[in-house]
């Protein structure tokens, strides 16, 4: 988010944030009780189907209006707090608003830390915990993070504005696949 705060906008952040937030800390009990192979088959699918009518409809946007940023928000957490993988569901939603390049980057990445607050709340209050190995590595990837942000600064300035919603559902797709194919 650093990288990309001329791209802030507030209004669209609390109106997709705040539901999000709230829906990620209820449905972030699902995970606990529902298989994780199942959680990213079903993911792999959703995702996989969104980008098949993206490509079949390339026009299609989702007006950018306060009800569909609430109804975003909703949808994004719920995803966020059954998938735990949030970012992917986001973006296909965010894509959908036709956002320029900075304005997305910025809102996915302050909508994504506000859900994941509700999820991981909702996981440590279930009792779940990380073991040493993995929040050592969770502090090394940090830094890692942090580059890989600045290297987007960097490459996105190469991405044509009409090109990058195609670019976004090709990784979703990507992804999508991945989760189908590899759920485990």
């Amino acid at each position: 988010m650093i990288f990309f705060k001329k791209g802030l906008d507030f209004k669209l952040i609390l109106l997709f944030g705040i539901p999000g937030v709230i829906i990620s800390f209820f449905a972030g009990y699902l995970p606990i009780v529902i298989p994780e192979s199942l959680l990213k088959r079903s993911l792999g699918l959703f995702l996989s189907l969104y980008v098949a009518f993206i490509f079949l409809r390339p026009n299609w946007k989702a007006k950018a209006s306060s009800r569909n940023a609430i109804t975003g928000g909703v949808l994004s957490g719920f995803f966020a707090g059954l998938f735990g993988a949030g970012g992917a569901v986001r973006s296909a939603f965010l894509a959908g608003f036709d956002l320029p390049k900075s304005v997305f980057i910025f809102t996915s990445g302050a909508i994504g830390l506000l859900i994941d607050t509700g999820r991981v709340s909702q996981y440590l209050l279930s009792g779940v915990r990380l073991n040493s190995q993995l929040s050592i590595t969770l502090l090394l990837c940090l830094p890692v993070s942090l580059l890989g942000a600045y290297l987007a600064k960097i490459l996105i300035n190469y991405v044509p504005q009409k090109s990058f919603r195609a670019l976004v559902s090709i990784g979703l797709l990507l992804v999508g696949i991945y989760y189908v194919l590899l759920p485990s």
